[in-house]
């Protein structure tokens, strides 16, 4: 088990982030293991067809046996919405001392596996440190290959779910503070006196964040709360993100071609989606549209009548009205 004891300063330093280098790296676990999650079967599926040349045998080499990371492969994010290169960068001017010590934290006990054996101790007992340094950016070059094929193309899609989790959080912690934040983030997670306890971890040490707040970065690649496997990284949190089971799901339209007639094509598709409440930024994710061209349509449809609202604290819901549903569904 892993605790981080967060003081009342801490707490008022609670913050969230974005990291698509994050989401590139904890990818490879789904690549490499497909059993892992079955929600990113259709992602997966996608992406082997599309590796072509690139090194799969150093990619999958990150992993370890026991599905942990190095963690200077994701560094924690200075900003709420670093770029790709911005981070890439971060992990490129890592030291080949902590390149080193990371990979041998993250695969021990075993052994480091061959393509990253450079990295291991010489003869003599120390380390190549010009060995290890070509090694780290033979990594970043590879990852930035993978990023730009693997999950670049989907990211707009990716932001929009992790943006919709971050508005839900935001909430939960105005509502509640921090133990309504932390009750439904996930079963292995738990806060009491003080102290967030992340349990079914290998590590087990305890961090005091000592000023230092908590970053969450909501993730769709993780399938469990992923702390820094080190105990002297700052207090973070990787958390699997709230919608994941609807990410890589088409989003249903009706086949009524009466309906598209009469509304449009992009309307009509959004009215079919309405069968739910669901808040501007989410209709926007699934339809892989902006919120502002969702907020446009949906002021047309709640002017007709066609849908209705309610706020839900910050939130905003959309729902099909009678009438929307007369339209969508009546004709059987």
């Amino acid at each position: 088990m892993i605790t981080f004891e967060l003081g009342v300063e801490d707490l008022a330093d609670t913050r969230f982030a974005l990291s698509p280098l994050q989401e590139t790296v904890l990818s490879l676990r789904v690549l490499r293991e497909p059993g892992l999650s079955a929600l990113h079967l259709p992602w997966r599926r996608s992406v082997l067809g599309r590796l072509g040349a690139l090194d799969t045998g150093l990619l999958m080499s990150l992993v370890a046996a026991r599905r942990t990371l190095p963690d200077f492969l994701t560094p924690r994010p200075t900003g709420f919405s670093p770029s790709f290169e911005d981070e890439l960068a971060v992990v490129r001017a890592t030291p080949p001392a902590l390149v080193r010590r990371d990979l041998l934290a993250a695969h021990a006990p075993d052994p480091l596996p061959g393509p990253l054996r450079d990295a291991g101790p010489t003869a003599s007992g120390g380390g190549d440190d010009a060995a290890v340094a070509g090694l780290r950016d033979a990594v970043c070059a590879l990852l930035r290959q993978y990023w730009q094929v693997a999950v670049e193309p989907v990211w707009p899609r990716m932001r929009l779910l992790l943006e919709a989790d971050m508005t839900y959080r935001a909430r939960q912690l105005a509502v509640g503070g921090a133990r309504l934040l932390f009750a439904d983030m996930h079963p292995n997670l738990r806060w009491r006196g003080g102290v967030l306890h992340i349990g079914q971890m290998i590590s087990r040490h305890h961090v005091a964040a000592a000023g230092r707040g908590l970053l969450l970065v909501p993730s769709v690649f993780a399938h469990k709360p992923a702390p820094p496997v080190g105990p002297d990284q700052p207090p973070a949190l990787a958390y699997p993100s709230r919608g994941v089971a609807t990410l890589w799901t088409a989003a249903p339209a009706p086949d009524l071609p009466a309906l598209v007639s009469l509304l449009g094509r992009a309307r009509a598709g959004l009215l079919g989606l309405l069968e739910e409440p669901l808040p501007t930024i989410e209709i926007a994710r699934r339809l892989e549209v902006t919120p502002s061209a969702v907020s446009q349509h949906l002021r047309v449809l709640y002017a007709t009548g066609l849908v209705s609202r309610a706020r839900d604290g910050r939130l905003v819901l959309y729902r099909r009205s009678a009438l929307g549903d007369q339209l969508v569904v009546g004709r059987t």
